[in-house]
């Protein structure tokens, strides 16, 4: 009889065995019970996956260290590995502005963002604003004018608005608004947005 050009079957024993175990322990890590937190479930599947490396995060003032791939963002290594969940994921796709953190006092959409870009940088998340039970001044400004509504934009509106202030934006109502124009609210707050920007600007030494 001819020979047959059908692939060998894979042994049972060999490569096929090490696939199933591999995606069977994956799939095991993703479905593990609730009272396993995201960290360590993140921390075990990282384990897995090849081109994991140690990523080191000058965040809020103090060094925090990650084990994740490369291709991991800035937002979801806030988020997911360091528990600072205050920044959002809102389009993923640097349309919305829910994510902006601060990196060496400049703005930046964190879901665009690589972790690894930011090392050796100077992280500012909404969670290192304040001094202890002192609010920044753009956050007294957001609660004294209502600047918000559902709040989800809040994290993401309150950064960008002490960058705007910061960077000489802030001279009018006109110009808040131009400059603050990355960053959406659904709920519309934006008069009450704008007139928390330009109360915080006196209180930050801006005025």
């Amino acid at each position: 009889m001819p020979a047959s050009n059908a692939p060998a079957p894979l042994n049972p024993d060999g490569s096929r065995r090490t696939f199933m175990k591999q995606a069977g322990g994956i799939l095991g890590l993703a479905l593990a019970p609730p009272f396993i937190s995201q960290a360590e479930r993140l921390t075990a599947l990282s384990k897995k996956l090849e081109g994991v490396s140690t990523i080191n995060l000058n965040v809020n003032g103090t060094l925090r260290s990650i084990r994740a791939e490369p291709r991991v963002t800035l937002l979801d290594a806030l988020r997911e590995y360091l528990d600072l969940t205050g920044s959002k994921k809102g389009c993923d796709h640097g349309q919305c502005g829910a994510c902006t953190v601060l990196v060496d006092g400049r703005r930046v959409n964190s879901c665009l963002t690589l972790a690894v870009m930011s090392q050796g940088k100077e992280i500012t998340t909404i969670e290192g604003l304040a001094k202890g039970d002192e609010l920044h001044p753009m956050q007294a400004a957001f609660l004294k004018h209502d600047g918000f509504q559902c709040g989800y934009c809040t994290p993401g509106q309150i950064m960008s608005a002490v960058a705007c202030v910061n960077e000489g934006h802030a001279g009018s109502e006109a110009e808040v608004r131009e400059w603050m124009s990355g960053n959406i609210c659904r709920c519309s707050a934006y008069p009450n947005i704008t007139a928390a920007i330009l109360d915080a600007k006196g209180q930050m030494g801006k005025g």
